[in-house]
């Protein structure tokens, strides 16, 4: 799969081929976005943790030993960033996906097309899964790691593990702690997660 073809570039990289770590950036860059915005809900915030991810790992591609995948070298690296951020700038508030966008047009709304719910279904779910990252940005900053990692990038006990270099059991129990947080922040909004 993509681990062996990851092993050559990083390989390749270490020996100070430029074009092999150009191209574990661009393999990479997207899902390391996806992932800081996940953490972040900030286009720029998030761009910022990707490009010091990659500064972080041009400079240290020399020492990495391959005992884990390169994918969740990189998470750890991006968590760290992301962690590093939050120190700096405790009290830099992020950006709504819905405010108003500056164009070379002038300003206009994001609007949402209209493919199928109703007004009123599409305003709730927009409630719940602001509420949602709401609630995931109140929490300590590992924990926010914690549920984006395992809700939102799908990875597994043992990724999140090597990615934050912890055991699984420290994971597990970390993990759900993170969710008992999330379900104590969401207590004020729990009208918007009743069913029927």
């Amino acid at each position: 799969m993509s681990g062996i073809e990851d092993n050559v570039l990083v390989e390749r990289a270490k020996k100070g081929d430029r074009d092999a770590f150009d191209q574990l950036i661009r393999k990479h860059e997207k899902r390391a976005y996806q992932y800081a915005f996940r953490l972040t809900s900030n286009p720029e915030e998030a761009a910022d943790i990707v490009s010091d991810a990659f500064i972080r790992v041009f400079t240290a591609v020399k020492n990495f030993k391959g005992n884990s995948a390169f994918t969740t070298w990189l998470y750890r690296i991006l968590t760290n960033c992301f962690l590093d951020m939050k120190k700096r700038e405790k009290n830099r508030q992020a950006t709504s996906l819905e405010s108003v966008m500056q164009t070379d047009e002038g300003e206009f709304e994001r609007q949402i097309e209209d493919d199928g719910p109703t007004p009123h279904e599409e305003l709730e779910r927009r409630e719940r899964e602001r509420s949602v990252q709401d609630a995931v940005t109140r929490l300590p900053e590992y924990q926010q790691a914690m549920i984006v990692m395992y809700h939102g990038e799908m990875l597994s006990y043992e990724e999140i593990a090597e990615a934050l270099d912890l055991p699984i059991g420290t994971v597990k129990s970390r993990l759900n702690r993170a969710r008992l947080s999330l379900r104590e922040e969401l207590v004020p909004d729990e009208e918007l997660f009743k069913l029927g």
